[in-house]
């Protein structure tokens, strides 16, 4: 089966402020396509998700920035939220780890605010790419076309918008990692 993931290590990258259901789909996603998912995150515990601006349901971390090796990993997902996009950007651990997977080629799904951590990485120059509207400008400035569409696959890149994209996002991330395993 092509979307097969054959027990396959997928990093999500987030913390406080992650809007749930951004992390919860792709996660299950990758979980029913065979492959096992870790949350990677600022600090040990567990983090806050969201439901847009109210606090929703907490999820426990499996491991923190300082544990974690990209070279573990077969993939990485970057879910959104406004305060999640923002914190993961400003914390240098996270930056570097983000930039492993861009510089081994491996498959990065990326939706809504998470975005700016491409930006922040500076992986996006060159790259054809969707987010939240308001990241546009962003992306053009760091070198980046960003169009308005539900999904953009660029290469080993997959970005989405928002949560009403998340059927095809979390699709076409599981595609593109079972394509690289």
């Amino acid at each position: 089966m092509a979307t097969q993931l054959n027990g396959a290590r997928v990093a999500f990258v987030a913390t406080d402020g992650v809007e749930q259901v951004e992390l919860d789909r792709p996660w299950a996603a990758v979980t029913e396509a065979g492959g096992q998912p870790e949350l990677i995150s600022l600090s040990a515990g567990k983090i806050q998700a969201f439901n847009h601006l109210d606090p929703s349901e907490t999820r426990p971390v499996d491991r923190v920035l300082d544990d974690a090796d990209p070279d573990d990993y077969v993939a990485l997902v970057l879910p959104g939220g406004v305060a999640n996009g923002d914190f993961v950007r400003a914390d240098q651990r996270a930056v570097s780890f983000v930039k492993a997977f861009f510089e081994a080629d491996k498959p990065v799904g990326v939706i809504c605010h998470g975005g700016w951590v491409l930006i922040e990485a500076g992986v996006a120059s060159g790259r054809t790419v969707t987010s939240w509207p308001s990241l546009q400008t962003d992306f053009r400035n760091a070198g980046a076309e960003w169009v308005d569409q539900q999904l953009v696959v660029d290469g080993n890149l997959v970005t989405s918008r928002n949560p009403d994209d998340l059927p095809v996002f979390s699709g076409a991330v599981v595609e593109r990692i079972a394509a690289a395993t």
